[in-house]
């Protein structure tokens, strides 16, 4: 695996982490950041920590402003996208085009590469966006989304150093692969965080479907392809959300 900088944890992971894996403005040492590498991947649950503590925000500021729920969980989606910059959607749409596209391993990840969206793509994309929507209006409507989106936000970023521990890079080039694989010390720290914040927000229900959602992808990336890409990495984000909202909303009634 790749440690790079020796240290477990600095002061400067959590804004490299930020500053990946969303567009909100943080200052960041790139030199340090880039020196770090996949040792700083232990903050990636706190950065969905961050993440959904600004989607219940906006959903709390909505719902004063006397929106609906269904127009307030569609403008939280569009903020969730907004901060991440649409980064695990465009994951998603490219591994769904990549893995049921493709014939082989070489051609799934030249599909993957390619900047234009195919049909799969178009699907994943349509499908999840509406699942999401529809996950999010009952939540917001029951008004328990501070703990959910919170832990929602941790649990569907756990998963990504899960495998990005576990699998080899499928390419030799791409944001995966220059990022680098965390050491197995790191990707036990970021499991502890999202399994500790998770069992606070959400319960041990979700965090079991996170589980499978995230053991469910790896198994298909490593069919597929041989391993994981930062596509991959997306669509696991993507993937585990739908999973732990799916249960949140079935326990709820």
């Amino acid at each position: 695996m790749d440690n790079r900088d020796a240290g477990l944890i600095t002061i400067h992971d959590l804004p490299a982490a930020l500053g990946l894996l969303t567009r909100l403005p943080v200052p960041v040492n790139t030199d340090r950041a880039m020196a770090r590498g996949a040792a700083a991947a232990w903050a990636y649950p706190l950065v969905g920590l961050v993440v959904g503590v600004i989607c219940a925000a906006s959903v709390a500021l909505l719902l004063a402003a006397g929106l609906p729920s269904g127009i307030v969980a569609a403008l939280v989606l569009a903020v969730s996208v907004i901060l991440t910059g649409a980064m695990h959607e465009d994951g998603l749409a490219d591994s769904a085009d990549g893995l049921w596209g493709g014939w082989d391993r070489t051609r799934r990840l030249a599909i993957m590469k390619d900047s234009h969206i195919g049909v799969y793509g178009v699907i994943a994309l349509a499908l999840t966006l509406m699942i999401r929507w529809l996950v999010l209006l009952a939540v917001v409507a029951t008004g328990s989304y501070w703990p959910v989106l919170i832990g929602l936000g941790v649990v569907s970023r756990t998963g990504m150093v899960v495998l990005m521990a576990t699998l080899p890079n499928a390419r030799a080039d791409g944001l995966s692969q220059h990022v680098g694989r965390p050491a197995a010390a790191t990707a036990w720290l970021a499991v502890a965080l999202g399994a500790v914040i998770g069992l606070i927000c959400i319960g041990v229900g979700p965090i079991l479907a996170a589980v499978g959602a995230t053991l469910l992808c790896g198994m298909v990336a490593r069919s597929k392809i041989g391993g994981q890409t930062g596509d991959i990495l997306g669509a696991t984000q993507q993937i585990t959300e739908i999973a732990v909202l799916l249960v949140i909303v079935a326990v709820m009634g």
